[in-house]
């Protein structure tokens, strides 16, 4: 097992294009750490850095504390599961897994013993003695996930290697992958563009934008507490609904003001915004769609809209809705809430009111996207 450390790593191609900028992460023995975000934000390449796949332009990488930015990847004693499987056609699956441990001229007693061992807890048993062709998408990647775990490797690297299949199987492998870290106990280190895998997943996250890192935390930290606009808006489905409206206080009381509604801001929010003593300005405000509420009629802390879109998901409803001014929000209604002379209601056009408290809450600053509550 291992640690694994970054320290100022970034990767420049053709001496201008910078893809991965002053990379620094910690990664502790047995973590399992997620790198999320966009096409293009550089999370492959800095695990693409880990593996010696890449080479590294500036910083270094070290593993259970060696520095291994001169190592090959055969020397780093690292594993790797790559997205599109990366099978050997022309051979077995039993075969396939076995390949690392022929090339180091192990005992085929104890390549059997391994191969077999790995088939068990990835409940391929049955498909040894076929080929990658015969094997449906969920299965491959079994395969190649078996093939890495036959490694006894420090590190386990996996690069998005779920995107390939379709949205139930996808289901089905996060759930595996659980259980397969708690079967090999062993440092993880994730990549995905799915912010469900990496929430399910992770320890930590490591949210990507552009080379750079926008926020490390639990799921729990990056989701209640973002540090920044776009962490609020990439962690969360649907989206976080955003709003440009004014903050206010009155009699050491906070207010925001969106639409023309007066809502209060209450709890531990209010309390932060007052020790802050955060003067009154313009701000984006964040909602996300399960704290807004359905209200029973207009008043001051409501808000007028129009539904425009009503996407039934089974055990909720997905009510788009938008204001007089044309903002569009999502709101989350569960279907248990609504009898079914309101479910009939919620048709395109129908005017509604929806209202959301101080607690639920996030404030952005206007200028720099920082979240204010965070120094």
């Amino acid at each position: 097992m291992a640690s694994v450390k970054l320290t100022n790593v970034k990767k420049i191609y053709d001496n201008k294009v910078v893809a991965v900028h002053d990379f620094n992460l910690d990664i502790k023995d047995k973590e399992f750490v997620v790198f999320v975000g966009p096409s293009g934000c550089g999370k492959s390449t800095t695990l693409r850095m880990v593996a010696g796949l890449e080479e590294i332009s500036e910083g270094t990488v070290e593993i259970d504390g060696e520095v291994v930015n001169d190592l090959q990847p055969k020397d780093r004693n690292i594993a790797m599961v790559f997205q599109n499987y990366a099978l050997y056609p022309h051979m077995t699956v039993y075969d396939n897994i076995a390949f690392s441990l022929r090339l180091q001229k192990l005992p085929e007693d104890v390549i059997y013993n391994k191969v077999t061992n790995a088939a068990e807890i990835l409940g391929i048993t049955d498909y040894l003695m076929r080929k990658p062709r015969a094997l449906s998408g969920g299965q491959r990647q079994r395969v190649a996930i078996g093939r890495a775990m036959v490694r006894d490797s420090k590190v386990f690297l996996m690069d998005e290697p779920l995107s390939n299949l379709d949205a139930k199987l996808r289901n089905q492998m996060r759930a595996e992958i659980i259980l397969l870290r708690q079967k090999l106990n062993t440092t993880f280190i994730y990549v995905t563009h799915d912010q469900t895998e990496a929430m399910t997943l992770g320890d930590r996250i490591v949210i990507m934008k552009d080379g750079y890192i926008m926020q490390v935390g639990t799921p729990t930290e990056v989701f209640e507490m973002p540090e920044n606009l776009f962490v609020a808006e990439f962690i969360g489905a649907p989206k976080m609904n955003i709003m440009h409206t004014e903050l206010s206080c009155e009699n050491g009381k906070y207010y925001v003001h969106p639409f023309g509604a007066r809502l209060p801001v209450e709890g531990d929010k209010g309390a932060k915004l007052n020790e802050l003593r955060v003067p009154g300005k313009q701000i984006i405000l964040g909602v996300r769609p399960e704290h807004i509420q359905l209200a029973k009629e207009a008043g001051p802390n409501t808000i007028p809209v129009k539904l425009e879109v009503n996407e039934m998901m089974g055990s909720e409803l997905h009510l788009h809705v938008y204001t007089e001014d044309g903002t569009r929000l999502i709101v989350r209604v569960p279907t248990i809430d609504l009898d079914p002379e309101q479910r009939n209601s919620l048709v395109q056009g129908a005017a509604l009111n929806i209202t959301f408290g101080g607690k639920v809450m996030h404030f952005f600053d206007k200028e720099t996207e920082h979240n204010i509550l965070l120094p």
